[in-house]
C-alpha cells in the first residue's frame, strides 16, 4: 500500500529521513481508508528532507505539536487522526510510535502514555 520510494543509486551517506516501522502506517491505512492519502503525503514530504530542529519540521507541517525533545504529533486527515513519532534528528530517522484516531489520542494523553 505504501511503496518504497527509494531512489535508484542512492549513495551510502543518507541525506533524507529514514522512516522506521512504516508497516504501522500501512495497517492503519487499511483500517481507515480515508487516512491513506494524508499518510502517503506525509511520507512523501518527510522522506525527502533532512531535519535538524523542530522549527524545520514546523516549516513543512505547521500544525505539528511537540511533546518533549523528540516526540512529535502530526494532525492527519482533517484532524481526525494523529500520527505520533519520535524524531531522531541526529540519526536522520523517524520512528512511528502510534497512528490513532483523535479519540484514541485523547485517551492515551489522559492516561499519560505519550
Amino acid at each position: 500500500m505504501f511503496p518504497n520510494w527509494e531512489p535508484e543509486g542512492r549513495s551510502a551517506t543518507r541525506t533524507c529521513v529514514h522512516i522506521i516501522t512504516r508497516s504501522r502506517l500501512t495497517e492503519f491505512g487499511l483500517k481507515h481508508p480515508d487516512a491513506s492519502a494524508p499518510l502517503r503525503e506525509w511520507i512523501r514530504v518527510i522522506r525527502r528532507k533532512s531535519y535538524g530542529t523542530h522549527l524545520e519540521v514546523r516549516a513543512d507541517f505547521p500544525r505539528v505539536d511537540f511533546i518533549g525533545p523528540r516526540r512529535a504529533v502530526f494532525d492527519m486527515g482533517g484532524n481526525r487522526y494523529r500520527l505520533i513519532v519520535d524524531m531522531r534528528y541526529d540519526l536522520g530517522r523517524v520512528y512511528i510510535r502510534h497512528v490513532v484516531t483523535h479519540a484514541e489520542y485523547d485517551r492515551l494523553m489522559k492516561r499519560g502514555l505519550l
